[in-house]
């Protein structure tokens, strides 16, 4: 028997090696960038950037974008000096949904409800930080590292991935209510106007400016911090 058994070996190991050669299922990051699937598109979904070009943002207090910010590789991209942009529309509830990564001790940030009224947009709009926390400075502190609500609430550590590694965001606003999302692990949440939020703003550098956190809607912002960082897949849908 055992001639008969070396020959089922040799015709059974290469399916077998074959099979475990074949290529893992696609995961979520294989999937197609900056599309909408059918269920997002009946949940009310909507691009915000279509992969391609810079169409629904424009500079802070400005009417165009510069080219300080390009689609680059099916992301926007801060490339060089260009000033933080926002979404030529304005939201007032919604969720939003999005993926960036950033440069080796890179910073950045995503506004969202700001206005135009003050002379920087983070005068007056909250910002969840985008940061590399292993090589940035502000990263030594929970309250200005990846996913807090800057200067005012902390977010835990060991959440953000390393630099040039794609993290995603899920933001929700809905009246006073905030949810920030980082690589599916809620890492903020709080309330505008309650007694904790007033506390945290009043001992913070954003006291003097009696506008900070008041708008009702506004536009979602991106900022230039100096550093290249990226944006994709940012999708945002309207909450009653």
């Amino acid at each position: 028997m055992k001639p008969l058994l070396t020959l089922l070996a040799v015709l059974v190991l290469p399916d077998a090696c074959k099979a475990q050669s074949q290529p893992p299922p696609s995961s979520p990051n294989a999937s197609p960038q900056n599309t909408l699937t059918n269920a997002e598109k009946a949940a009310g979904w909507r691009l915000l950037f279509d992969g391609k070009t810079t169409a629904g943002w424009r500079n802070y207090g400005k009417p165009a974008i510069s080219d300080g910010w390009k689609a680059q590789d099916g992301a926007l991209t801060r490339v060089g000096a260009g000033g933080d942009i926002i979404t030529t529309d304005q939201f007032g509830n919604f969720e939003l949904s999005l993926e960036w990564k950033i440069e080796p001790a890179g910073n950045s940030g995503i506004f969202y409800r700001a206005s135009e009224d003050t002379d920087a947009i983070y005068w007056n709009a909250p910002e969840m930080q985008v940061l590399d926390d292993a090589k940035h400075p502000d990263g030594l502190s929970r309250l200005t590292a990846a996913g807090a609500a800057y200067d005012l609430y902390p977010s835990p550590a060991g959440i953000v991935k390393p630099a040039n590694e794609w993290n995603a965001v899920r933001l929700v606003v809905n009246g006073n209510h905030v949810e920030q999302w980082l690589n599916g692990v809620k890492v903020v949440e709080y309330a505008f106007g309650s007694r904790d939020w007033d506390a945290k703003v009043a001992a913070s550098k954003f006291a003097p400016h009696q506008h900070f956190g008041k708008n009702k809607q506004g536009h979602i912002g991106l900022q230039d911090h100096g550093n290249l960082v990226a944006f994709r897949n940012i999708k945002i849908r309207v909450l009653p």
